[in-house]
């Protein structure tokens, strides 16, 4: 097998504490044929000098300094200076097990695939939370030795091992289509040919789900999908996200419905809409529900997908489903 040049992209802004982590990880890759490309993003704290520190040393990265325009743009610019033949995209506050990159490309090559999607690490910090954070401040000013907790890793995975169709992945995706599995970048493999040829690019229209959106697009012009056993990528949550600090009703109800245009446009070109209708509609109400018991946000995400024109299920056929299945 020859050994494709993989160019792996790496957004960066304010990750002083995190960024030197993921660098040394994506380093030292098992597979040695890789570029690195860094896009700083305006960071304010010392970030881009640590990204320095690291090109000095390793000749494989390039690093891009520009002004701040968002995660999706900083995506577009790394993607514009890729030359290898597949992409890979990692957060620069996570980090990657040795082989990671090796073991995409492995099965990539093996099997002359578009896509390749692999388990994941969720990495929950031990003081992640404002309470443990203040208890363990408590304990330093009081001169107590406190026992170092573990971080909680989990491990997520959704897809069998094996090679798929672009229908039966599509199908598949469905089964959990709110999952980071599916919808985020870093546990999967792209080629770049697609990706140039498509002139795919990241959107800012949606606000949390430049990922997801990115992916359906993707899947419209991929044909061979590979799905390998073992996780490589540690995901690590960061409290202080978008996600976890700007949740509101009024903003999920919008980052649904959009998302669910996205997700109507690729089930309906591929011929699958009615079959997966259920499902969408079950990823339009679940999160909501979750967040909101009272039930309100789902009568507000249906009647505005009705009133756009989105085509969602009937009263009848919603109160039917509502009722048999469970929630995600």
């Amino acid at each position: 097998m020859n050994n494709p040049l993989v160019s792996i992209i790496v957004p960066v802004y304010n990750v002083q504490n995190s960024v030197a982590r993921c660098l040394e990880s994506i380093c030292a890759q098992t597979w040695k044929d890789i570029e690195v490309i860094l896009v700083n993003d305006g960071s304010r704290d010392e970030s881009f000098s640590i990204c320095e520190q690291f090109r000095e040393k390793d000749p494989r990265i390039v690093l891009v300094d520009k002004s701040n325009s968002g995660v999706s743009e900083t995506r577009n610019c790394g993607m514009s200076l890729a030359k290898g033949k597949y992409v890979q995209f990692v957060d620069s506050d996570d980090y990657l097990d040795p082989d990671f990159t090796e073991r995409l490309v492995t099965a990539a090559e093996a099997n002359n695939a578009d896509l390749v999607i692999a388990p994941y690490w969720m990495v929950i910090p031990a003081n992640s939370s404002k309470a443990t954070q203040a208890l363990e401040n408590l304990q330093e000013n009081l001169g107590i030795d406190a026992e170092k907790k573990p971080d909680d890793i989990r491990e997520y995975g959704f897809l069998p091992e094996g090679i798929y169709d672009r229908d039966t992945f599509a199908l598949r995706l469905m089964e959990k289509p709110a999952s980071f599995f599916y919808s985020v970048l870093w546990n999967k493999l792209y080629r770049r040919d697609i990706l140039a040829d498509h002139h795919l690019q990241f959107t800012s229209e949606v606000r949390w789900a430049e990922d997801l959106v990115f992916n359906l697009e993707y899947i419209l012009y991929a044909n061979v999908f590979v799905s390998i056993s073992k996780a490589g990528y540690h995901y690590v949550q960061n409290p202080q996200s978008i996600c976890h600090t700007q949740i509101n009703l009024a903003s999920i109800v919008q980052n649904k419905l959009q998302v669910f245009r996205y997700y109507k446009e690729l089930y309906t070109k591929l011929g699958l809409y009615d079959q997966v209708q259920p499902q969408l509609y079950k990823f339009l109400t679940a999160f909501s529900e979750n967040a909101y018991p009272s039930g309100s946000p789902q009568k507000i995400i249906m009647d505005m997908a009705n009133r756009w024109g989105f085509g969602v299920l009937d009263a009848s056929d919603k109160e039917k489903k509502h009722k048999t299945e469970p929630d995600a």
